[in-house]
């Protein structure tokens, strides 16, 4: 009998802060692969219906919440509303997150710590509730969505690298603590992306664009749905023995030092 590695018929996956950018592009993806996809935004119920209304029109099975990943009392009623209304959540990807660009010596407290909540915290509020009914159930997948900066210090976001680089390590631990109960808990650490956010620095003749084109061996900034297979493969039955890892979709970036040859 043959057997779909890749195929999420029959599944509902989570997917916070969904309604846009990187984590509507993996929401896609899986919806396409036979999710039925659920999306979250903290504030905004247009952002939310604008979304959901954007995977329908793909033929895609989406729903959407509106809650905070910070505010545990608010994510454990949001859970057993979407196990209710949609369904037991199979895949959660922990994608909602900031960043604030200050240097250190200049940043607030109060700026640091908002970045920790969303960026570390948050997932381990929502894993953590999520993880009770996946373990009730025999199994699932999670996904942290890491970052370069998991790995790397760069100017000036030094909350958003230390949240970073906590999940790594968060996303360790939880597979640490969870495989015996058949989860599956990996990271995905995005390069630089095309993305609406930045479109500004994307145009020619801007020193960063000059030094992503030049830092990264694949020539180019990645497409959102350069996320879509590795989403796919961490939610599906073809990840079922691969724990605790980040997968970096960065076009090569980690994996060499100094510009690569342009010949």
């Amino acid at each position: 009998m043959s057997i779909n590695l890749f195929d999420l018929t029959g599944k509902t996956a989570l997917i916070t802060g969904g309604v846009h950018g990187l984590g509507m592009a993996m929401a896609k993806g899986l919806g396409h692969a036979g999710a039925k996809i659920v999306v979250n935004d903290h504030s905004s119920q247009e952002d939310v219906d604008n979304a959901i209304s954007e995977y329908k029109a793909e033929g895609i099975e989406a729903y959407g919440y509106l809650f905070d990943v910070t505010d545990e009392a608010a994510v454990i009623a949001a859970i057993n509303k979407i196990e209710t209304e949609v369904g037991p959540i199979d895949i959660l990807i922990n994608n909602a997150g900031i960043i604030k660009r200050t240097p250190i010596i200049e940043m607030e407290v109060a700026d640091f710590e908002a970045v920790i909540k969303v960026d570390l915290t948050g997932p381990f509020i929502v894993s953590k509730n999520v993880a009770k009914g996946m373990i009730e159930r025999g199994g699932g997948k999670i996904i942290n969505m890491c970052s370069m900066m998991s790995e790397l210090g760069r100017d000036s976001v030094s909350a958003y690298a230390s949240a970073k680089g906590g999940l790594k390590m968060l996303t360790k631990n939880m597979a640490t603590e969870w495989a015996k109960f058949n989860i599956q808990t990996n990271g995905i650490g995005p390069g630089y992306f095309a993305t609406s956010q930045t479109a500004p620095i994307r145009v020619n003749g801007h020193p960063f664009n000059e030094f992503i084109m030049g830092r990264t061996p694949a020539g180019r900034w990645g497409d959102p749905d350069d996320l879509q297979g590795a989403a796919i493969f961490l939610s599906s039955k073809a990840s079922d023995f691969v724990n605790g890892h980040i997968v970096y979709v960065d076009g090569g970036i980690l994996a060499t030092i100094g510009k690569p040859s342009n010949e």
